[in-house]
């Protein structure tokens, strides 16, 4: 079993088991060289055989107490444990019929019998040892009640016993599956925001870079080119026209920069492209078909199309994860006033100010995209309420798409 909170509680139930059989063991040993009988020797030397085999249990994959990953109450499914546990069982049996004082062997072997059997076949080894002990005891001190009860007493407790530890152990396995689990989506969280942060540094760069000094160069280069054309034949011409290629140059190295800084998503064919490999790969894996309405003729800026391409992806992770449908439609529309970008699903729908007046985590992915909208200046509308749907609209200006 993998090490949990619990594992010393465990430890310590296998070793007292361990402890109990020696000194039941040594016990019969002590009482065959004090009470001496015609069969003492054959007594000792089963004790002793059976201490030994007992200790080879050691060497026995699955038999030494560790579950090896399987569930608690299931058999242990090896063929070597079997024959491992009928030969000690045997053993025990011959002892038993040496001496009365072997009965109580019993007792560890029931804890055995349930945790290599399982919670079928460990209740039937069980009942079959019980009978075997009264057997035993009557044959050698006369029936009686307490030879009876005593056995059948200690195959209860022990069942109880067992069960209970075959609860504990479940429950450690399930914190154990739990914390594995847990760390494990720590872990992707983790990356997934540190990605999230690059992405984002980088889109902040490619529009710093784009509204500033992109714009400043695309500026000094036409008032260069216009000054040029004023007056092509005055004195040093050839300086303004060496100014306006170097601005032209540094204006492509820019340009390149932003290229560069682009997301992956958009690097082969913009915010069209990087939907549609969307909905073909990821959203369609899903279980989601989504009609990208995207032309690819539309030429925006790159923090624009950043902007807008994450704000699809939130919208349609809530959709797969609220909206119980299976369509969704991304439409794009660019116009003399501006753009106007949607996100249309016919799932659930929702009450849009309750979600967002909760300031849940169904509403941080509407915030979000609330808040990138407000960075490009535009105006972010969510239209939807119960049974009828959800339209995500994006607004954007003219002058902010230059």
């Amino acid at each position: 079993m993998a090490h949990t909170s619990l594992t010393p509680v465990f430890v310590g139930l296998r070793v007292g088991l361990h402890a109990v059989v020696v000194a039941l063991t040594l016990l019969v040993v002590v009482r065959a060289v004090v009470v001496p009988a015609g069969a003492s020797g054959l007594t000792i030397g089963v004790a002793v055989l059976l201490l030994v085999t007992y200790a080879a249990g050691a060497a026995v994959p699955g038999a030494n107490g560790r579950g090896g990953g399987r569930s608690a109450g299931a058999p242990v499914g090896r063929p070597w444990v079997f024959v491992w546990l009928a030969v000690l069982s045997l053993e025990w049996v011959l002892l038993v019929w040496l001496t009365p004082d072997a009965a109580y062997l019993v007792f560890p072997l029931f804890f055995l019998y349930l945790h290599l059997l399982g919670r079928a076949g460990g209740p039937v080894a069980i009942v079959a040892a019980t009978a075997v002990a009264v057997v035993a005891l009557g044959l050698h001190g006369g029936w009686s009640v307490g030879g009876v009860v005593g056995p059948v007493v200690g195959a209860g407790v022990a069942l109880l016993i067992g069960l209970g530890y075959q609860a504990l152990a479940r429950e450690a396995q399930a914190r154990e599956d739990l914390m594995r689990e847990l760390l494990a989506t720590r872990d992707r969280l983790a990356a997934t925001e540190h990605e999230s942060g690059v992405l984002a540094e980088r889109a902040r760069l490619a529009r710093e870079i784009h509204d500033t000094l992109a714009q400043g160069l695309s500026s000094i280069q036409m008032l260069l080119h216009a000054a040029e054309r004023a007056d092509p034949d005055r004195p040093g011409v050839e300086h303004i026209r060496l100014a306006r290629e170097t601005a032209a140059a540094n204006l492509a190295d820019a340009r390149r920069f932003i290229r560069e800084l682009t997301p992956p998503d958009l690097e082969d064919r913009g915010l069209g492209g990087a939907l549609r490999r969307l909905a073909a790969g990821q959203w369609q894996a899903q279980g989601l078909r989504v009609s990208v309405r995207v032309s690819d003729a539309v030429e925006l800026p790159m923090h624009v199309q950043t902007a807008l391409l994450r704000i699809a992806q939130g919208a349609v992770a809530n959709v797969i994860q609220h909206a119980q449908t299976d369509t969704a439609t991304i439409t794009l529309a660019v116009g003399g006033d501006g753009l106007e970008f949607r996100v249309v699903d016919d799932g659930v729908g929702f009450d849009a100010r309750e979600v967002v007046a909760r300031d849940t985590s169904d509403s941080f992915g509407l915030q979000a995209a609330r808040e990138r909208v407000d960075q490009l200046g535009g105006i972010l509308t969510v239209d939807s309420a119960p049974g009828r749907g959800t339209t995500v609209r994006v607004e954007l200006a003219e002058r902010i798409l230059v």
